[in-house]
């Protein structure tokens, strides 16, 4: 058979129907590529929303982390707010109650383990030491919502950000007080004729003497606490009778991480590097208060909350936070000699 010579038109038409053809399947790659990429980022997407504590499309104006939340705050003490009279927040619990929730627990004289040795721990929780405290009193709960709310009436106080026009939601009134500064909370301990806790003065109502892990012992029980998202925001405070600790003291770990009257300081003796003890300055306009404008200081926190992981509602486990800052996982309860 005799083999069919081509003419250099047609080779040239040839080349240019095999660049194309190339092209075509190398376009057909790219774009089955990016689409098998784009519905891989859609199904990840579909998994983060899923996973999501709140509605995305009120993303806007959720309450969400501390630093997010410190313009908004600075932005709320500015403005008028209508809230309740001192009968109505009287009214919002009963006089049994308003009694319950006020109690206070004798925590004895003593000695007491504060700290941990536990290899796992931040730095910042270590060494495990002996602490010395003469008696004193501490709140049996977090302070709640109607608590708050008649401290707000009496003194004319600005009610936290997130009351919906000045107003506890619908049955969130045992739920703890959120949205609370180092300031308010100390502020509100003042009224009461109280003071925000030492951290120590913390740690022990939580842990007792003999330095156990969590309230109630050494073992995780996570039907004792709120942590880790698992409800998606505040309880009652005495929604967990379980988690007592050895004192009788309610809610020390998970729910709202608590404000203490401690400066954020290494311990005697601790290895922890100094420079997670020093305030990242976020805001060039930012002080720390009007009774100590030249210092920006952290204060310790305690307790984790409902959004912690359960290893950091330990009752060794120190947070901290700048004293204007405020968040719908922060809280606190007060103390007295």
């Amino acid at each position: 058979m005799k083999k069919r010579t081509l003419s250099p038109q047609q080779l040239k038409r040839r080349k240019k129907v095999g660049m194309a053809t190339l092209i075509t399947c190398v376009t057909v790659a790219m774009v089955g590529g990016s689409l098998h990429v784009m519905e891989l980022g859609s199904m990840r997407m579909n998994e983060m929303r899923a996973k999501a504590s709140y509605d995305l499309e009120k993303v806007d104006s959720h309450i969400r982390a501390a630093g997010e939340d410190l313009h908004l705050q600075e932005w709320h003490e500015k403005k008028a707010v209508n809230t309740y009279s001192e009968a109505e927040a009287r009214a919002l619990l009963s006089d049994a109650m308003r009694s319950e929730l006020n109690r206070m627990m004798t925590i004895p004289k003593g000695e007491f383990l504060m700290g941990t040795n536990l290899p796992r721990a931040n730095e910042q929780n270590k060494p495990q030491h002996l602490a010395t405290l003469p008696d004193y009193q501490i709140d049996k709960y977090p302070v709640s919502q109607a608590q708050y709310a008649l401290f707000v009436a009496v003194n004319h106080y600005r009610p936290p950000l997130n009351w919906e026009k000045g107003h506890i939601s619908k049955g969130m009134e045992k739920h703890p007080i959120t949205m609370i500064s180092w300031y308010n909370a100390r502020d509100y301990c003042t009224w009461q004729g109280k003071h925000l806790p030492l951290e120590a003065q913390w740690e022990k109502a939580a842990r007792g003497m003999h330095g156990q892990r969590w309230p109630w012992g050494n073992h995780m029980k996570t039907g004792n606490l709120n942590v880790y998202y698992k409800v998606g925001h505040t309880t009652a405070v005495d929604a967990y009778p379980e988690g007592a600790s050895p004192y009788g003291v309610m809610d020390m770990a998970g729910n709202v991480q608590e404000w203490t009257a401690t400066e954020f300081k290494p311990y005697p003796g601790a290895d922890a590097h100094n420079q997670v003890f020093h305030p990242k300055k976020l805001d060039a306009s930012y002080t720390a208060g009007s009774e100590d404008k030249e210092r920006v200081i952290y204060f310790v926190m305690r307790g984790g909350s409902w959004k912690s992981d359960p290893f950091s509602a330990a009752t060794y486990h120190r947070n901290f936070s700048l004293p204007n800052y405020a968040s719908d996982f922060f809280g606190f309860r007060c103390a007295k000699e």
